[in-house]
């Protein structure tokens, strides 16, 4: 398997993109590609969230890639979605080398992840998301995934996401309208597959809902799974994966994954997918 660590961000060496590049393969056969974006309250970037749902999805023959992006004092959205830009395109331009088809490159984000998934979704072609000497498109990604994610800085936004867009709790309509992923779905937005729990207290399922919501009114593909029960940050709900002694394991919401690359599969002749 390819390991690599790649450097996107020459001011700040935290910025790591992860490969898990399988070296054997069919020629002439791409795999389609998962770039992760682990959650963690843009603090930090949860482990669990990280090798774990790599090795899920190469198992399901997948190529997959890791971001560390921007968190802490330097995070803001303009700069963690430039981190998630650089890392596609870098992927797109170096297709050949990891044997993927720069078209089937998807995005996987995990609550403060799943915020970024969100955002890059459906900002990709603003200038918000644009670094120097990118060309258009070449960080749009094939699809989002959206675990347990902030998509919303409406009714049901997640505290840590409202701070971090704007550094304040209280938002006006106009701040909302302008930023908010529910809010940003247009002719542009990629496919999506959403899944949360419905009693996940950390950030609330209504955030799901909403997101969902706003792409079926926009005619977007999309898929939503609401679990009934399950831990906020189930990553791939495996006991010993996560924070903790909590057990995370939970065989009815595990079937995320493999759903989830179905859904691939489903989408990959629609017009939205590529």
């Amino acid at each position: 398997m390819l390991c690599e660590k790649i450097y996107l961000n020459e001011e700040n060496k935290d910025v790591v993109l992860k490969t898990y590049v399988t070296e054997e393969y069919v020629k002439g056969i791409k795999r389609d590609c998962m770039l992760i974006l682990p959650g963690g309250g843009y603090n930090f970037c949860a482990l669990h969230e990280d090798e774990p749902v790599a090795k899920a999805f190469m198992y399901r023959g997948f190529n997959c890639f890791t971001l560390y992006y921007t968190v802490g004092e330097r995070a803001s959205l303009d700069v963690s979605l430039k981190d998630v830009s650089k890392a596609i395109a870098h992927i797109k331009r170096n297709a050949d080398k990891y044997n993927i088809d720069p078209e089937r490159v998807f995005v996987c984000g995990f609550s403060a992840g799943g915020h970024l998934a969100a955002s890059i979704g459906t900002l990709w072609h603003r200038s918000i998301a644009a670094f120097e000497g990118m060309e258009r498109g070449e960080n749009r990604p094939a699809g989002m995934i959206i675990s347990y994610g902030a998509c919303t800085l409406g009714e049901y936004s997640h505290e840590l996401s409202r701070r971090f867009v704007y550094g304040k709790d209280i938002l006006t309509e106009d701040e909302i309208e302008a930023l908010s992923p529910d809010k940003n779905v247009d002719e542009n937005t990629v496919p999506a597959f959403i899944w949360h729990t419905a009693n996940d207290e950390v950030v609330h399922v209504g955030n799901a809902l909403a997101m969902a919501e706003a792409l079926m009114e926009k005619g977007i593909p999309s898929e939503l799974h609401i679990y009934p029960f399950g831990w906020h940050g189930l990553s791939v709900c495996l006991d010993g994966v996560g924070f903790g002694s909590e057990d995370k394991s939970n065989i009815h919401v595990s079937g995320w994954v493999e759903q989830c690359a179905q859904w691939i599969r489903v989408i990959k002749g629609a017009d939205h997918a590529v």
